[in-house]
């Protein structure tokens, strides 16, 4: 887990974790945009088949909204496109705005983002100055806290929402809401689900005591801990009945041995067994 620096982008993190830990196989579970700083998590070798169960969990960020300026990319690091006096708008104001886009809401992902329209990123379009019809998705703003700037005309924001949302288009939405425009800088990711900035490891001190163990990365999942034959099976892709194991719920499960290793991830299928999507032991 990185303190993504500012100035690079979640592919150039994913360069370095090569060449620090000396790995191929290296992948990140959600995109930072370059200007933003905070929490990245990275996978190493086989690991990063677990990603996926960890890019889907909520997240959480800091930033700044700026009232009445428009840019292109809908933050800081894009051109102006309208100036709007907003000078009046007060911190209630603000946060009486902030109600509408708080909860499930449907949002348009801006051109600078990864979504991929027409088997092309949208960035990649936008960087040609190409500007395509976007559908909305529906995403999940779980809280939208809003208090004072550092300077007039500026709030500071925190935001927890699902994975997919984009704090640089509630910014956006927040200053057209309010009858101008706005802007969104400094962002931070502070958390994804129980990942917190407290245990980001900066970039610069990388080293391998940094690097968590698998049955960390999810232990937000329910956690099934089997035996030795057991273990064995798992170890080959088995099939397992969820009842014999003590899988309850709806999964997915963390299946571990007796020290706690994470052997593979289960998810539930339709009758009453359970296979495995990613299988670890033995590796």
């Amino acid at each position: 887990m990185v303190d993504k620096p500012a100035g690079m982008t979640s592919h150039d993190v994913v360069g370095r974790c090569r060449r620090v830990f000396g790995q191929r196989q290296v992948g990140h579970g959600g995109t930072l945009d370059p200007s933003a700083t905070g929490v990245l998590l990275v996978g190493l070798g086989d690991a990063t088949r677990l990603l996926r169960f960890v890019s889907a969990l909520p997240k959480s960020y800091e930033g700044e909204v700026v009232m009445g300026v428009e840019t292109d990319t809908l933050d800081a690091d894009g051109g102006t496109v309208a100036v709007h006096d907003m000078s009046g708008v007060t911190l209630d104001a603000v946060r009486e705005a902030t109600v509408a886009l708080t909860g499930a809401i449907d949002q348009v992902p801006p051109m600078v983002s990864a979504v991929r329209v027409g088997g092309r990123r949208l960035y990649e379009l936008a960087r040609e100055g190409a500007e395509v019809e976007r559908d909305s998705r529906s995403v999940v703003v779980h809280r939208f806290d809003v208090a004072a700037g550092p300077e007039p005309g500026v709030f500071r924001v925190s935001v927890e929402c699902s994975s997919g949302t984009y704090v640089r288009t509630l910014a956006a939405d927040l200053g057209t809401a309010l009858g101008g425009g706005a802007h969104l800088r400094a962002l931070r990711r502070t958390a994804v689900g129980p990942f917190t900035l407290e245990r980001a490891v900066p970039l610069a001190s990388l080293a391998s005591e940094a690097v968590m163990a698998p049955a960390e990365a999810v232990g937000h999942m329910a956690r099934v801990v089997v035996d030795v034959p057991t273990a064995s099976a798992v170890g080959h892709g088995a099939v397992l009945r969820r009842d014999e194991v003590g899988m309850a719920g709806d999964g997915p499960w963390a299946v571990v041995d007796d020290d706690g290793a994470l052997l593979a991830v289960y998810e539930s299928r339709a009758d009453a067994t359970a296979k495995p999507s990613v299988v670890l032991a033995g590796r």
